[in-house]
């Protein structure tokens, strides 16, 4: 196996974490392959095991279900959105050129390759694109919240309302602007292939330059400055 990140996630996603076993790390590959094949809906631990040439048992032996093994891959791709974050933005101290990187890395996070072998980030990119939202928005979320299951997640959007808050210290709203980047970064991906009349934005060839130019233009006129102010000009 390739040399990368380990994830943590909260234990309750879990019987055993597949990242530590083969088998484990085989599940997390191919489901991420099948669900971007067939859709959540359709998919099912019993294909899933036919996928793997497996059981039904050895899946449940690691995921009590579906809904729980589709928390835990979105959960482990928002946490390495996070990591990467801290990478691309160590040493910079300007906190709008921070703001800047970390909204490129939210559009972008699927372009960075961890190294780690069984996880193909841009696959998974696209099922957070495509169901992402699914993890929660459900009627179990309020439970699951108590138990913790989206820590990731409100971890990664402090980490955005800090910078946000650095940038503009009276901005009464940084928490709800950290968690829009995230929804319109990939809800906007999403009406670009699927339903071009919502958005305004051209997406082609896993080209996203124009949705991080409009997640630059709503979160700079918000905050009242321009995002261009400290680019070096060119001569």
């Amino acid at each position: 196996m390739a040399i990368g990140i380990k994830v943590t996630l909260n234990k309750g996603l879990f019987h055993r974490d597949p990242q530590e076993t083969t088998l484990g790390q085989k599940i997390i590959k191919h489901s991420i392959l099948l669900i971007d094949e067939i859709g959540f809906e359709a998919f099912n631990f019993k294909k899933l095991a036919i996928r793997m040439k497996s059981t039904e048992a050895s899946v449940y032996r690691y995921f009590e279900n579906k809904h729980l093994l589709l928390i835990y891959l979105v959960s482990w791709y928002w946490e390495w959105v996070s990591y990467l974050i801290d990478i691309n933005t160590m040493n910079i101290q300007d906190p709008k050129r921070k703001l800047k990187i970390i909204i490129k890395t939210l559009v972008y996070a699927s372009k960075d390759n961890p190294s780690i072998e069984y996880v193909n980030e841009s696959v998974l990119h696209k099922i957070i694109i495509d169901e992402g939202t699914k993890a929660y928005h459900t009627k179990s979320v309020d439970e699951e919240n108590r138990e913790g299951f989206f820590i990731n997640y409100k971890k990664l959007a402090q980490k955005v309302a800090d910078v946000i808050t650095d940038v503009k210290q009276d901005f009464p709203y940084p928490h709800a602007l950290a968690s829009n980047l995230f929804e319109m970064a990939n809800n906007h991906i999403y009406f670009a292939l699927h339903l071009p009349r919502l958005t305004d934005v051209k997406v082609e060839n896993d080209n996203f330059d124009e949705v991080e130019e409009m997640l630059e233009y709503f979160a700079f006129s918000l905050l009242g400055c321009n995002e261009k102010e400290n680019e070096p000009k060119n001569h």
